[in-house]
């Protein structure tokens, strides 16, 4: 079982019913850290995920779902020209969000989103489907670009699922 789950990796987290944000929960809960959101795209999907697991108010602070840019820059510091000159969808967005959650909340992690949904929205540099995923611990601050090209809600399930997997393998390290 062992040498199977081994040669899964980074892919696999856990056996049989084990779920995403339950292995995320005990190694948050293992370690005694925080964590908290700041999500655009998913609207709230990753706070949803942790809460769904009991004792969750035991590691998971809140979030901020900033939609708009004056969200962005008022409740988590995105600087404004950071926005002007990236866009909102841009790597350093994402980590503006994530270092701003940390820091508003004092959790050990931030993690952040910001990408676009559809089904309207995208450009030729910016393509639908385009998505920045943030974390930032004390020792750590990564961003990962992904394209999703997929339906609204398939695009902010597997959003969530990568937001989530991001962190569990920060963790692990």
């Amino acid at each position: 079982k062992d040498k199977f789950f081994k040669g899964m990796q980074p892919y696999a987290y856990g056996f049989d019913n084990d779920i995403l944000e339950g292995v995320l929960a005990g190694i948050l809960s293992h370690k005694k850290l925080t964590i908290a959101t700041a999500e655009s795209c998913t609207g709230g999907l990753i706070g949803k995920r942790l809460t769904d697991v009991a004792g969750s108010s035991n590691y998971y602070l809140g979030s901020i779902t900033a939609y708009s840019n004056n969200l962005k820059m008022d409740l988590l510091g995105v600087p404004k020209n950071t926005i002007e000159k990236y866009g909102a969808v841009s790597e350093e967005v994402a980590l503006k969000m994530a270092e701003g959650i940390r820091k508003n909340t004092h959790a050990d992690i931030g993690i952040s989103t910001t990408g676009i949904a559809g089904p309207n929205g995208g450009s030729e540099s910016k393509p639908l489907g385009l998505v920045y995923i943030g974390v930032v611990t004390p020792e750590i601050s990564k961003v990962k670009k992904y394209i999703f090209p997929f339906k609204r809600d398939a695009h902010r399930e597997i959003t969530t699922t990568a937001a989530l997997n991001i962190t569990r393998l920060v963790l692990e390290d």
